[in-house]
């Protein structure tokens, strides 16, 4: 499971970014979150290699 942890969190990422794109959702720190969920995955996917 932790071997591919970068890359389940890079297809979250991409998921909600498409959520959030069609159905319009949006909060207070959402941009946050979408960051820090992309970085979680870029440095998992650097580790891992």
């Amino acid at each position: 499971m932790l071997k591919n942890l970068g890359i389940t969190l890079a297809g979250v990422w991409l998921l909600l970014t498409g959520l959030i794109s069609l159905i319009g959702l949006s909060f207070q720190g959402l941009s946050e979150i979408m960051a820090v969920l992309a970085i979680a995955a870029g440095v998992l996917m650097i580790l891992q290699r």
